[in-house]
C-alpha cells in the first residue's frame, strides 16, 4: 500500500545509495520504476503533488509485455490473482448487432495473457509490501542536480540534490516545463467519455465494443465486474451521463442485457469519472535536468489498450539499464534507454491514433464505411503492429551492456 512519508524521512533513506533517484508523479510508470528500484537495493524518493491517492480509477487492459516487471518485483501471481484475462473482443455495428468476435487467446498466448485490470488493483499490486510517498508536495524546479520542492500551494518545501530526477506526472505534466521540454505533440480528438461500473454479464473474459454514429460504448471485464466506457463529442455530453446513455439506447436496435447493464452502470453512477480523450508526444526524453516517463513523455489515447502497458515496459527497460550503471555512466545509460524504447512507445502511439481515426468520426456513411472494414478487418490486423512489438521486446541488460 502507499504510505505518506515525510519527505525528510525519504531523503534520509537514500543518502548512501549508489543513484540518488527522486520520482515525481505517483502514477501507474512512477510507482513501477519506484518499486523496481526499491527491489534493486535503491530508496527513490517518490513524491506527488495530490493530497492523497484520489484518482476515482478505470480499467486498464495490459499486454504481456508487462508480465516481466511483475516477475522482477516477484509479484507475478498477485497480478494474474488481481485481475482476469480478456480472451476474446467482440466488435458491433453502430445499431448494435455483432459483426465479428476475434480471439485474443490465439494472438497472444504464445506471449501470455492480455489482462483486464482495474487501475486501483494495480496500484495494490504495484505497492504490495508497502511503498513511501510524499504527497501533497511536486518539484518547481530543477538545476545542477538540485530538485526545489513545492507544496500544492506553491510554497517552497526544501531542496536536494540528485543524480537523476524522473517526470511521471502524467498526461499534463508540469515537469515538461520544469525540465525544458518542448512543447508536445497533441492529437485532440474532441471527444471525452463516462467510466463506469456493472456487474459481470454472460462471458467474464469477453471485451465488447459498439462505434455508433456520434457515440462509442465499451465493456471491458475486470476481476468480478465489467468496466464501462460510454464516450462522444464533447458538446453532446453537457446533456449528463443518464441522459447521453438515454439517447444511445434510441440510436441501437439490439444493445442486449451485457450493453444494457452496463448503460445502467453509467447512468446510475451519482459522479462518474469523465475522461477527455487526447494525448500527447514529447519529441525527446532525456534532458539535462532529469528525464520524462510514461504519459508525460507519451500520453495515449484507450483506443487500443496499450498505454498502461507502455508505461510499465518503459519503466521496467529503465530499471534494468539502471541496475547497470553508475553515477559516471548514468548518462549514457539514459541516452542508451531513450534510443531502444522510444520508438516503441511512439510506435504503439501511432497505432492508437490510426485507430482513433476509425472510431472517433460521426455519420451514417461514415459509419458504414467503418463497418465495411471492420468486416474485414481482424483484430489479429488491427493490432499486428503492437503483437510485433511484444514479440520483439529488446533485452535491457544486453542494451545495457552494450551501451556501457
Amino acid at each position: 500500500m502507499l504510505t505518506h512519508t515525510p519527505l525528510s524521512t525519504q531523503l534520509d533513506a537514500q543518502r548512501e545509495d549508489r543513484l540518488r533517484v527522486l520520482i515525481v508523479g505517483a502514477g501507474i510508470a512512477g510507482l513501477t520504476l519506484a518499486q523496481l528500484l526499491r527491489h534493486d537495493g535503491l530508496h527513490p524518493v517518490l513524491v506527488d503533488r495530490m493530497p492523497a491517492m484520489e484518482h476515482p480509477g478505470y480499467m486498464l487492459a495490459l499486454m504481456p509485455s508487462v508480465d516481466q516487471a511483475f516477475i522482477d518485483l516477484g509479484l507475478q501471481q498477485k497480478y494474474r490473482d488481481a485481475g482476469t484475462p480478456m480472451r476474446s473482443y467482440r466488435f458491433r455495428a453502430h445499431r448494435g448487432r455483432p459483426l465479428r468476435t476475434d480471439s485474443m487467446s490465439e494472438l497472444l498466448s504464445v506471449y501470455g495473457d492480455y489482462n483486464g485490470i482495474s487501475r486501483g488493483a494495480l496500484i495494490d499490486v504495484l505497492t504490495d509490501g508497502g511503498c513511501p510517498v510524499t504527497f501533497g508536495t511536486t518539484v518547481n524546479e530543477v538545476a545542477d542536480g538540485v530538485a526545489c520542492f513545492a507544496g500544492r500551494d506553491g510554497a517552497p518545501a526544501g531542496e536536494a540534490a540528485f543524480d537523476l530526477v524522473v517526470g511521471a506526472d502524467g498526461i499534463r505534466s508540469q515537469m515538461r516545463t520544469v525540465l525544458g521540454s518542448a512543447a508536445p505533440d497533441i492529437v485532440d480528438t474532441g471527444w471525452s467519455g463516462w467510466v463506469a461500473w456493472t456487474d459481470e454479464l454472460g462471458d467474464p473474459t469477453l471485451g465488447e465494443e459498439l462505434w455508433g454514429d456520434g457515440f462509442f460504448l465499451g465493456v471491458y471485464p475486470v476481476k468480478e465486474r465489467l468496466g464501462v466506457f460510454l464516450g462522444g463529442p464533447d458538446a453532446e455530453l453537457q446533456v449528463g451521463p443518464a441522459a447521453f446513455a438515454a439517447s444511445v439506447r434510441e440510436r441501437v436496435d439490439e444493445v442486449g442485457p451485457r450493453l444494457s447493464a452496463a448503460l445502467d452502470g453509467v447512468a446510475d453512477d451519482p459522479d462518474p469519472y469523465l475522461w477527455h480523450l487526447d494525448d500527447a508526444r514529447t519529441p525527446r526524453w532525456v534532458f539535462p535536468g532529469g528525464i520524462l516517463l510514461g504519459d508525460a513523455a507519451a500520453g495515449f489515447l484507450p483506443t487500443a489498450g496499450i498505454g498502461a502497458g507502455m508505461a510499465i515496459e518503459s519503466a521496467w527497460m529503465l530499471a534494468r539499464i539502471l541496475s547497470h550503471a553508475d553515477r559516471s555512466s548514468l548518462t549514457t545509460a539514459l541516452q542508451a534507454w531513450e534510443r531502444v524504447e522510444r520508438p516503441r512507445v511512439e510506435s504503439a502511439q501511432a497505432n492508437s491514433r490510426m485507430l482513433a481515426k476509425l472510431m472517433f468520426r460521426r455519420g451514417r456513411f461514415v459509419a458504414w464505411l467503418r463497418e465495411s472494414v471492420m468486416r474485414m478487418l481482424s483484430v489479429r490486423a488491427a493490432l499486428g503492429p503492437i503483437v510485433k512489438l511484444v514479440a520483439e521486446r529488446p533485452d535491457p541488460d544486453a542494451v545495457a551492456r552494450e551501451a556501457l
